[in-house]
C-alpha cells in the first residue's frame, strides 16, 4: 500500500472501513453540484452514490485516496487508470483520471487538496502514465482556481445550448 507522510498529515489509499467518512464528503460535493445546477444533479445521496464509492474502491482500474489530519478523514479523491486504445479518430493513451475530489468545508483552504494532488502526481509516475485529467463545472469557482494554480490547463470545453 502506497503512503506519503505529509507535513500536516498523511495521504493514503482508502480502506474498507472509511466508505462512511468517503461519503459525506461526497455528498458535501453533491450538494456544491445539485446548488450549480439543480437541472442535472439530483438532491439528496442515495444509495445506488453510496454504493458506487465501494465499487470504485474495489475495481481494477481505480481507488479512493483520504487525506488525513490528526486520524481524521478530511478529504479524498476517486481515480481511475484509463487506457483507451486507438480508434479511426485518436491514438491509443492512458492517463490516471480524477472523477471527484472532495475536501471537508472545515479543511478547506488548508493544504488538503494540494496533499491529495502531490500522491496522485506520485501515484501516476509510479503507473508509468503522463498525464491527470480531470472535468470542473463552471459554476464551481473555487475548484478552477485551485486546479489553474497547481498547473491544470484547459483542454477542451463542453458547451450546451438551452432549446425552450
Amino acid at each position: 500500500m502506497m503512503l506519503r507522510k505529509v507535513e500536516m498529515g498523511m495521504v493514503r489509499l482508502a480502506k474498507e472501513k472509511d466508505l462512511g467518512r468517503i461519503n459525506e464528503l461526497r455528498k458535501q460535493v453533491n450538494d456544491i453540484h445539485v446548488e450549480g445546477r439543480p437541472d442535472i444533479f439530483k438532491a439528496g445521496f442515495g444509495v445506488e452514490l453510496r454504493d458506487y464509492a465501494y465499487t470504485l474502491m474495489n475495481g481494477e482500474n481505480s481507488d479512493i485516496i483520504v487525506a488525513e489530519r490528526n486520524g481524521e478523514i478530511c478529504g479524498m479523491a476517486c481515480v481511475d487508470y484509463v487506457h483507451r486504445p486507438e480508434t479511426a479518430y485518436g491514438k491509443a493513451r492512458s492517463f490516471y483520471h480524477v472523477q471527484e475530489i472532495a475536501v471537508d468545508e472545515n479543511y478547506r483552504r488548508q493544504g488538503v487538496a494540494k496533499e491529495l494532488l502531490d500522491f496522485m502526481i506520485a501515484d501516476t509516475r509510479k503507473r508509468k502514465l503522463k498525464k491527470i485529467e480531470l472535468d470542473v463545472w463552471e459554476f464551481d469557482d473555487s475548484a478552477i482556481e485551485f486546479y489553474q494554480a497547481t498547473g491544470f490547463k484547459e483542454t477542451r470545453r463542453w458547451m450546451e445550448y438551452e432549446v425552450e
